[in-house]
């Protein structure tokens, strides 16, 4: 971020300042000339997908065209009722439609200038212009309130602006003529003129913007599971679909008695004649649709969107269902420590006087006992402080917090030098003498600051340290007279959240490393991260020696506190440790924390930050209360825990379907149809599914979903497969009809998803013990006897 602050500072002071007139601003045909060349406010943003691209992509996906084709075939059969599986189909598209418009709500809010219209100088009259009218070299006013809508640099007047987007800190620069303003920014106070210098996709915020405002993917383990699942059914679908379809043709042929056709010739004289072999049809669809896992998409968004309801409640806002379940198996957060772990307020540590010479007084005038060093100190402090206090930075507001309730005399200021991010100080002029406060190495001269330094390094090693010094003056410009004679220092330090200690002591118990990401002096830094007890924080780097790819590989691997970070560098640790197979969460609440939100696995940020990095964040803590991070993982390892277990069902189901239409490739008929496949989705995997995914379930979160649920719907399925098997075999042997089979297969998965829910569901709550009974007494009632009377009109002879 510095690096490119001063490129831009040295191409501004390269363009000169005379290019328009302050008082007339640009004419009508010079503004219609910078139109024709291009040079207008209109950023060359990302393509963003439409509603309707959205709607589209969620409809054409893989699994919807297997099912498209499975209707088709059950279309042709004039079953309708076996239609009923689509129902599943239409909610799993609701649903990837609401996501993908959730996510692009949140790209296009994300956007860093809010305001809509901007006062402009030409020909002479100010002239009220959207945005995107603004051209290069337009002379534009900015008063109280207004953001900068392009980079521009001030001709006349004073202001104290709001460079959050720069620096990430709040305190307010002093602009005036020849000051540069960065888009994005917002004038505090005062009112100025500015000639626009960068225009469109040349603004730093446009840069900032594009950079951010793209559609992440979605990092979890559950949706990948689920979409290998579908792609590995899709590839063994169309050859055991073919091969069972062939041997239900096969075997119709041989019950015609039409030895004069093949089987082939005869199955398409069927189909010409409109008398569609249905019964093939349909137990092919039936077998295809078994393996096919409908219901678990739907149960996953259901339990992760209750999920997020819950969260609600604890004020705390899930933006992407996903990303409950992310935040659950992360193994590295990266925390910014204002606003995280600090509230962002700055408090007094303490103050040290030097020695100097005299007599201290008291507020009455009066010689007293009060170290003079100390009088004057306090005098200094107090004094700027107020002089200063337009700055309304955090500073001077825990100067004035501190001193509100101490004896100090006041003085009216002769001279008043606000901070300014070029000098790092801020001064006043009194009767009793001239003081500056700021940071020692832009204060004092070298051969003063060689003085002390061993003292403020060992002062910095917990806050964040100011000078107090003494000057002749100041010049008209706002410099020092005379070399600045240190009487003192005060020390300023975060105010650090009383709940930061307990939520990381919590991430450490579970084995999440830590990472504290700042742009404060890194000393600061690791003090206040050794007092939350952050594992490692005594090693710490300054990120400014980062400076290539290699540096910050291997910072990544030996430190755990980063301070003087920019947001690129932000974006870089967090890829660094991606690369490395950590799932990376980050928290953060500025617009210099957004790159970085986008790059992690799980973005966090508090709702007092920046509309930005709220617009970024996938997780958002409505109270700006870190302590809520527990929660959220007790929400995702809920989810997780609990779908490891109902996915078990479903895959079970895709499994011994598989496996069953192999064996009824060989010895046909395939004992289910689509109704009946449906049918057992709800009563034996769905209902008992959804209810097993709302148990309360804390455990840590271990292994790959995939292979957690595969341990468990493996043995089940191959049961299944097992005693279809058997009664194929035993229909064969004593000639039972298709219907006396079929009834005989629902039984024997009934009692096989009975077992499996039972095994599952240890050990037991009563949750899980009423779930088991009820599907105990419904699975043989509802879940055979209705497929074999409604389906089945006349029985087939195997």
């Amino acid at each position: 971020m510095v690096r490119a602050v001063f490129l831009y500072r040295r191409d501004v002071m390269g363009r000169g300042m005379a290019a328009t007139d302050i008082e007339r601003g640009l004419s009508t045909a010079e503004v219609e000339e910078r139109i024709a060349a291009g040079k207008i406010n209109r950023n060359m943003e990302l393509k963003i997908k439409s509603v309707r691209e959205l709607i589209i992509e969620n409809l054409c996906t893989l699994f919807n065209l297997i099912n498209a084709v499975l209707a088709i075939l059950v279309l042709l059969t004039g079953s309708f009722k076996n239609l009923t599986f689509l129902f599943v189909v239409f909610l799993n598209t609701a649903i990837g439609v609401i996501q993908s418009m959730r996510s692009k709500k949140m790209v296009d809010k994300l956007t860093l200038l809010t305001s809509k219209k901007a006062i402009a100088v030409r020909d002479g009259a100010e002239v009220e212009l959207d945005l995107d009218q603004i051209v290069l070299d337009d002379i534009i006013r900015l008063g109280r309130g207004d953001q900068i809508p392009a980079d521009a640099v001030v001709v006349s007047g004073e202001a104290l602006v709001n460079e959050s987007l720069l620096t990430g800190e709040s305190d307010l620069i002093k602009k005036q003529p020849g000051s540069e303003l960065m888009s994005g920014s917002f004038i505090d106070s005062g009112l100025l003129r500015a000639r626009v210098i960068h225009v469109g996709a040349d603004n730093y915020v446009a840069k900032i913007n594009n950079e951010a405002k793209y559609v992440k993917k979605v990092n979890s383990e559950i949706m990948n599971a689920l979409n290998a699942i579908v792609r590995f059914a899709s590839l063994i679908m169309i050859p055991l679909g073919l091969a069972l379809f062939a041997s239900s043709v096969s075997e119709l042929w041989d019950a015609a008695g039409t030895p004069g056709d093949s089987a082939l010739s005869w199955c398409f004289s069927e189909l010409l004649a409109g008398r569609v072999p249905s019964s093939a049809l349909l137990s092919t669809v039936g077998a295809l649709l078994g393996m096919i896992p409908q219901g678990l998409v739907l149960l996953t968004s259901s339990v992760l969107a209750i999920a997020t309801v819950r969260l609600a409640r604890r004020k705390v806002l899930a933006q992407q269902l996903y990303c409950i379940e992310t935040l659950a198996r992360v193994d590295v957060l990266c925390l910014d420590k204002t606003g995280t772990i600090t509230s962002g307020r700055m408090e007094v540590e303490g103050t040290y006087p030097l020695p100097v010479e005299g007599v201290g007084f008291g507020a009455d005038s009066d010689e007293a006992a009060v170290p003079v060093e100390t009088t004057v100190l306090d005098f200094a402090l107090a004094n700027v402080a107020r002089a200063t206090s337009a700055d309304a930075n955090e500073t001077c507001q825990a100067l004035l917090n501190y001193y509100a309730d101490r004896p100090v005399e006041v003085s009216e200021p002769l001279a008043v030098i606000p901070f300014s991010s070029s000098k790092k100080w801020s001064g006043a002029s009194f009767a009793q003498g001239s003081y500056v406060m700021g940071a020692a190495q832009f204060v004092l001269s070298e051969r003063a600051f060689a003085q002390v330094e061993n003292r403020v390094a060992e002062l910095a090693d917990t806050c964040r340290v100011l000078v107090v010094a003494r000057v002749d003056g100041f010049t008209p410009d706002g410099d020092m007279v005379g070399e600045a004679e240190p009487v003192g220092f005060v020390t300023i330090r975060d105010e650090i959240r009383t709940s930061a200690a307990e939520t990381i002591g919590y991430f450490n118990e579970q084995g999440v490393t830590l990472n504290v990401i700042s742009g404060d002096d890194p000393r600061t830094v690791s003090s206040i991260a050794r007092v939350v007890g952050v594992p490692g924080a005594d090693a710490y780097v300054d990120a400014t020696t980062l400076d290539t790819p290699s540096k910050i590989d291997a910072a990544v691997d030996r430190y755990h506190v980063f301070g003087r970070v920019t947001p690129q560098q932000k974006r870089e640790l967090v890829h660094a440790l991606k690369r490395r197979d950590h799932t990376v969460a980050m928290t953060g609440d500025g617009v210099n924390d957004v790159l970085a939100l986008k790059e992690a696995d799980c973005s966090v940020a508090m709702a007092a930050g920046s509309d930005a990095a709220r617009n970024v964040a996938e997780i958002v803590l409505v109270d700006n209360d870190f302590a809520s991070m527990p929660a959220v993982v007790a929400e995702g390892r809920r989810s997780i825990n609990n779908l490891q277990r109902s996915a078990a069902l479903f895959l079970t189901k895709t499994l011994f379907s598989m496996g069953l239409a192999a064996l009824c490739i060989a010895f046909p008929p395939y004992p289910f149809e689509p109704i009946q496949m449906t049918l057992i989705n709800f009563f034996c995997i769905g209902a008992p599914g959804f209810v097993l995914g709302l148990e309360p379930n804390n455990a840590r979160v271990k292994g790959s979903f995939l292979t957690n649920v595969l341990k468990r719907a493996l043995p089940a399925s191959l049961a299944v497969i097992m005693a279809a098997a058997l009664d194929i075999f035993v229909a064969r042997v004593f000639g039972f009809n298709r219907l006396t089979l079929s009834t005989m297969c629902l039984l024997t998965s009934c009692a096989a998803s009975v077992s499996l829910i039972w095994r599952i569901s240890q050990p037991l709550t009563p949750l899980a013990c009423g779930a088991f009974c009820v599907c105990r007494r419904r699975h043989p009632g509802g879940c055979y006897r209705i497929p074999a009377a409604a389906v089945h009109r006349q029985p087939v002879d195997g």
